[in-house]
């Protein structure tokens, strides 16, 4: 605090220590104006509270030569300096590159370091390649101060080599360097200073790296930094311990000695170097200095020879190549990454690849190198090291490859690249690239997007994606994108919703211009896929109003061959299969409830007639089958009776027009949707089941006895008979059957609508009856009707076949046989009182009962032969069939 480098910089924590003794203290640091990444090195002056004033000054003025000499130098193998040395009352400051750590801290040595110290120094292990290329980096380094400065750095040691963030190795440490007294001359001369032990030793340069000659005979040349360099690399493959221990209290002493044993140097103290710089360090160590290689042979020394160190000389000297060279080298790099640690691929490689974007010519041949490099980095480290400098490339539009590597890579970015920046940076390229000019670029955009489909959100895709994929089909002139768009479509269907595709996604099918065979069949194959997928398929509904349709309408185009049309059949017979399936099994499952509710209502209705086990009435057969005709209870028998003259003189002509007027009424009122129920035979053994047309004919002759008017109903003739039926037998049916009363279950007639037809005995024998609709007054029955005979036969159910089939053939009058007399026990009798006499009885007529069907109709109906009945007595008792006659009409 209170140093002004304090003004520009923000100073973070304490993160290594380097220079002479280690006497820095490394700090993060950024620039305030800029942010700019620093490195703050900081002196304590407290650390030289022990010492005289003279003593602290000559240390204070040592520390800043070596940082103002450091200052003037520039060159990449030395410490780079972002702000000049800065002093305070109580410290020294400047600024460089950002620093990892020294050498010296890396290899072991922690003092000055944070407590505890930094894992990331703690657990820090040298690559042979970084040893390599770092020894070749200070052999460089030294060829500079040699050669181009014409300087000895005089304290070429591990605290004074510093790794930068990159992890470069840098020299610093210039306190006690010795520049040449004739730089113009060829042979520089450099004077050394006595070495005087009484000197604090940070006014002193370590003595463990000092050549022997600069002590002994107080010289030194550019040959003594080399030993320096020997004893570094010795103390690298060492665990961080030089070649010697030296006794600063006899420095002379320890010197003489060494000095003997670089003389007579054993074996077994290089044998942890690799043996292919073995025999050079053992030349660097030499007692002879002209023994030693100097700087440049070093540099040239087989052991750098290695891939990565080439490849990382390569990179830094990369500002000196043109793009031709760079383009070249780009190329062949992914072979080289592979075979490098991460560490230095991601430290030292990627910042200087992605130096290279502002390059928009050289970002082709850089991104694969950068994608390769993500590809191994984990999310944290992508989103912190490779994403800033990729966002302002998804950017870029030229040239195009930059699209096509990133659609390549598009799987990497998804999955790395968090959510925000997909939506704002790599949706928006994809997007980008389905528009772009290039028919090439679309066209591998379609193909690749499926890859990456199940990455994408589905918001995104349904608002964004698939629109401009639909545009893409609709708009393009290119015959491969649009088939390349259809395919997209297909493979990414099952990452939709069942109704966007039904919405979206067929609809937009029908919009397809173009019929190439291609086309069609990507079509059929979108179609296919959403109908055969679980998660999808099409309902019936759709399949039968709009893909059915336009699947047939596709398939007889002449484009298309026979295979293609063969699949599209197959398609289409597979919908109509499963159509008319569902449909089926719907429809089936409606009949099985409506015919349970129907076996229910007819349960509840049947409890009354199993009671009385009577057999029902011609009148509600016809309910049954036919539905109600709705009786009017005000109209009455009347009516027919007042017609029935006129109809007697029908001629043949009229009676043959209205039967076919009945059959044509048939016809349509077969075409209602209820079906003829069966119709069960009476349970009764007191009754036969009563022919139909037999039964309408008594009712009808009934109803022509009731009286139109109010008037008091005269008493019914005793034995009158039917003059146009002179027969002696029971009056029988068309089939033989018995004729009955008719009055059992309630009839409704209509007083206008749609006859039905009827086939009579004979042509033109019975014509079709008309009636109006009327209700039978049982209060008026006479006790004089006539009863039905009763015949042992088993019931006869052809009289209700012959009323509904029309194809019967006809019966002459002479096939119509009397029947025998009915005996006189029979239950009619009982119902109505004392029997009529038989001949009273008439031949019963075949007659469907329907809408417009009266007994006037009939020609041969006398109303003058049927007696008017009079009130029943009181005294009159009715059957059991009538009560159930009497409940089936009134309830």
């Amino acid at each position: 605090m209170g140093n002004p480098v304090t003004r520009e910089f923000e100073v973070g924590r304490h993160i290594a220590s380097g220079g002479p003794g280690l006497c820095w203290r490394i700090y993060n640091g950024t620039k305030k104006s800029t942010k700019q990444e620093v490195a703050v090195f900081v002196f304590d002056k407290k650390m030289v509270d022990k010492y005289q004033k003279f003593e602290k000054d000559q240390i204070i003025d040592s520390l800043k030569k070596g940082v103002q000499q450091l200052t003037r130098l520039r060159h990449p193998r030395l410490l780079t300096v972002q702000h000049p040395l800065e002093e305070s009352r109580d410290c020294l400051a400047f600024c460089t590159e950002p620093v990892f750590a020294s050498l010296s801290n890396v290899l072991g040595q922690w003092d000055n370091l944070p407590c505890p110290v930094p894992n990331d120094i703690k657990e820090y292990k040298l690559f042979d390649v970084e040893i390599k290329y770092g020894l070749l980096q200070m052999s460089e380094g030294m060829a500079f101060l040699h050669s181009g400065v014409k300087m000895v750095h005089g304290n070429l040691c591990l605290e004074n080599i510093i790794l930068n963030k990159s992890g470069a190795w840098k020299i610093m440490g210039f306190d006690f360097s010795i520049s040449s007294t004739n730089p113009t001359e060829a042979e520089p001369k450099y004077t050394c200073k006595e070495w005087e032990p009484n000197l604090p030793p940070l006014c002193l340069p370590n003595p463990e790296y000092l050549a022997p000659e600069y002590i002994l005979s107080v010289s030194c040349d550019s040959a003594s930094d080399m030993y320096s360099l020997g004893v570094v690399m010795h103390a690298i493959f060492n665990e961080g311990k030089p070649v010697f221990q030296v006794s600063k209290h006899d420095i002379f002493k320890s010197f003489s000695r060494q000095l003997d044993q670089l003389s007579t140097m054993s074996p077994a103290v290089l044998n942890k170097i690799p043996e292919d710089v073995r025999e050079h360090v053992k030349m660097l160590l030499s007692v002879t200095p002209n023994v030693r290689p100097d700087a440049d042979q070093m540099t040239k020394m087989p052991f750098f020879d290695d891939v990565g160190a080439v490849t990382l000389q390569y990179f830094d000297s990369l500002f000196q190549r043109d793009n031709l060279q760079k383009s070249q080298f780009f190329k062949g790099l992914p072979k080289v990454l592979p075979k490098l640690p991460k560490r230095v691929v991601v430290y030292r490689i990627l910042p200087a690849l992605t130096s290279e974007f502002v390059n928009p010519d050289m970002v082709p041949f850089v991104l694969p190198n950068v994608l390769l490099i993500a590809e191994d980095c984990t999310k944290e480290e992508y989103v912190r090291l490779i994403l800033p400098d990729l966002t302002p490339v998804f950017k870029q539009q030229e040239p195009v490859q930059i699209l096509l590597i990133f659609l390549q890579k598009m799987d990497l970015l998804l999955t790395k690249t968090p959510e925000g920046d997909i939506k704002n940076s790599v949706l928006p390229m994809v997007y980008r690239a389905l528009e772009a000019p290039s028919v090439q670029i679309q066209e591998l955009c379609l193909n690749i997007i499926p890859t990456f489909a199940n990455l994408i959100d589905y918001p995104s895709m349904k608002n964004s994606l698939i629109p401009k994929i639909k545009s893409a089909c609709l708009q393009t002139s290119s015959l491969a994108v649009r088939v390349n768009s259809l395919v997209c479509l297909g493979k990414i269907l099952e990452y939709l919703d069942k109704w966007f595709v039904i919405d979206e996604i067929l609809p937009f099918l029908q919009q397809i211009p173009s019929r190439e065979p291609a086309v069609l069949m990507g079509i059929l194959g979108i179609y296919k896929c959403t109908y055969s997928h679980k998660k999808l398929g099409i309902p019936k509904e759709n399949l039968a109003s709009k893909t059915l349709p336009h699947l047939v309408s596709l398939s007889i185009d002449n484009n298309l061959n026979l295979n293609q049309f063969n699949s599209f059949m197959v398609v289409i017979r597979d919908m109509l299969s499963r159509m008319e399936a569902e449909h089926k099994t719907k429809l089936e499952q409606l009949h099985i409830m409506q015919e349970q509710q129907r076996s229910i209502n007819i349960t509840n209705s049947g409890n009354q007639s199993e009671e009385t086990k009577s057999p029902p009435s011609s009148g509600s057969q016809i309910d049954d089958i036919f539905g109600s005709t709705g009786v009017n209870g005000k109209e009455n028998g009347s009516a027919a009776t007042a017609s029935q003259p006129n109809r007697m003189s029908l001629t043949l002509e009229e009676k043959q027009r209205l039967a076919k007027e009945q059959e044509q009424a048939v016809k349509l009122r077969n075409q209602q949707p209820l079906a003829p129920q069966t119709i069960k035979p009476a349970a009764s053994t007191n009754s036969q089941t009563k022919d139909l047309t037999s039964s309408l004919l008594s009712s009808m002759t009934s109803l022509n006895n009731l009286s139109m008017a109010n008037t008091a109903r005269p008493a019914p003739a005793q034995g009158t008979t039917i003059a146009a039926f002179p027969t002696s037998g029971p009056m029988v049916g068309s089939m033989g059957a018995p004729v009955s009363n008719g009055f059992n279950p309630p009839m409704g007639f209509q007083a206008a609508g749609m006859g039905m037809g009827m086939r009579a005995a004979g042509p033109g024998l019975y014509g079709g009856m008309a009636t109006t609709s009327s209700t039978p007054n049982f209060g008026t029955i006479s006790q004089n009707h006539a009863s039905v005979g009763q015949t042992h036969r088993a019931p006869d159910m052809s009289a209700l076949d012959n009323l509904f089939t029309s194809s019967k053939p006809k019966v002459t009058l002479n096939q119509l046989g009397p029947a025998a007399t009915p005996g006189a026990n029979s239950p009619w009798l009982s119902q109505y009182g004392s029997g009529q006499n038989p001949q009273t009885q008439m031949q019963g007529v075949g007659g469907a009962p329907a809408a417009g069907f009266g007994m006037q109709a009939n020609p041969f109906f006398s109303p003058q032969n049927f007696s008017q009945p009079a009130a029943a007595p009181p005294n009159m008792k009715h059957g059991a069939s009538v009560n159930s006659d009497l409940k089936d009409l009134f309830g």
